[in-house]
């Protein structure tokens, strides 16, 4: 029953030994999945892949994933708020620092593809709070030079 159990929450389990047992969990991104979808209800998106099934694109690609990518970057069509979502996501990470839209841009660019990519990243992180907080023009000067 417990084998049962895990298997249905994607742990595949190998007893090929009679005395081991070994697991391994299977995860994988609903993001991806979401914009699999999302990409067959878009207009723009559906031409694009329509050129590829009749190779008039080396730029656009399918790939084993079935999802529609833009020089290898994934394409994300403006729906059900995916590309905010991915703009939260980038700017709220842990690891992140508030380094402005240049940088953001340049890190989501690697891995996504949007018209206006550009454009969406800048008025995101201009509406962000502590990003203007820690922007250096907001920031006051130390003061005047002291001797030692």
């Amino acid at each position: 029953m417990a084998v049962q159990a895990l298997a249905s929450q994607f742990v595949r389990l190998d007893l090929s030994e009679p005395s081991w047992v070994l697991a391994c969990m299977v995860s994988q991104s609903s993001l991806i999945d979401c914009i699999r979808e999302r990409q067959l209800d878009n207009p723009h998106l559906l031409f694009l892949k329509d050129r590829v099934q009749h190779s008039d694109t080396r730029d656009v690609t399918i790939g084993d994933d079935r999802v529609l990518r833009m020089q290898g970057r994934i394409c994300v069509p403006n729906m059900d708020g995916l590309q905010e979502l991915i703009l939260e996501e980038a700017h709220s990470s842990r690891y992140s620092i508030y380094s402005g839209a240049a940088n953001m841009y340049q890190v989501l660019r690697q891995h996504y593809w949007w018209r206006r990519m550009k454009k969406d990243i800048v008025g995101f992180v201009a509406q962000c709070l502590n990003y203007q907080q820690v922007k250096y023009e907001n920031q006051r000067p130390g003061g005047l030079l002291q001797k030692i």
